[in-house]
């Protein structure tokens, strides 16, 4: 659909290409390209998910050009199966150590991309949902996060006013030399920033440290606009999203992972007793 000159050299010498698979989501396939002269990522969504890729594409571009830590995104379009694809740079890896100055430069990048002036944007359509029903499948088959959820929100005043990158967790920031990149805008929209910070404040919880949250956490207070009770009304709604998905998906948990969560729910006002003891059933 589109594509640059780097895609016509890649398919002219497509013989010397090698092919490795990486770590993939739920959403889509994703694959590094080796040519002789660079590296390439190739995703295909070949799952249940089905975003619109042009408008990534063309956000991306955009982002890029405007000195955002995004891959250059390269082309996108179908392939034999009928799926998106999208080529970009390859970007390095996933971080492997947390210090308090990467957490702080992490804060950093999220709040620019919140504060990315949208008429910048030009034509491109930034899409905006229904906040439940988007990032809360299959929600009516567990009436115990529904009822919360729809409580919390209601107290939210949420406002859908700002670009959002709608997953920004570690698994989606690379680190090469230095420099970091945020990658797989799938679930790029018009949002709320808070929701945003708060997603990403509990999977450092839930996946690093409570204490390296802490540190983020507090750069955020600090730098933005955020009211610390606000803050943890949005966390409260964030770790209801972890758990759901954890009951419909089962993802990825380490030894300390079900304990952390604990944690979470008993620490935060807005999460109750009764939905511990829920989950305890699901983490036995």
């Amino acid at each position: 659909m589109k594509k640059s000159d780097i895609i016509e050299s890649l398919l002219e010498h497509d013989t010397s290409l090698n092919v490795v698979p990486l770590d993939s989501g739920l959403e889509a396939e994703v694959m590094k390209i080796c040519s002789p002269e660079s590296n390439f990522v190739l995703k295909i969504w070949n799952k249940e998910s089905n975003p619109d890729v042009n408008i990534q594409y063309e956000i991306l571009d955009v982002l890029y050009n405007q000195g955002i830590a995004v891959s250059k995104p390269l082309g996108w379009g179908l392939d034999e199966n009928n799926d998106q694809v999208l080529l970009t740079s390859y970007d390095g890896t996933p971080i492997n150590k947390l210090d308090k100055p990467k957490l702080y430069k992490l804060m950093k990048i999220l709040s620019g991309i919140h504060k990315f002036p949208l008429e910048i944007l030009g034509g491109s359509t930034i899409p905006k949902y229904d906040f439940i029903s988007y990032f809360y499948p299959r929600l009516d088959e567990h009436p115990d996060i529904r009822n919360l959820l729809v409580q919390l929100h209601q107290s939210t005043n949420m406002k859908q006013d700002c670009l959002i990158h709608g997953d920004y967790n570690l698994g989606n920031i690379l680190e090469s030399d230095g420099k970091f990149t945020v990658i797989d805008w799938t679930n790029v929209q018009m949002g709320d920033p808070r929701y945003d910070i708060a997603w990403s404040i509990v999977l450092i919880w839930i996946y690093v440290s409570e204490k390296h949250c802490s540190i983020y956490r507090t750069a955020f207070l600090t730098e933005n606009n955020c009211v610390a009770d606000e803050l943890e009304l949005f966390e409260a709604i964030a770790s209801l999203r972890w758990i759901l998905l954890n009951r419909i998906a089962n993802l990825p948990k380490r030894n300390n992972t079900i304990s952390r969560i604990k944690t979470i729910l008993n620490k935060n006002k807005y999460l109750n007793e009764k939905l511990l003891k829920e989950e305890e059933n699901y983490f036995s």
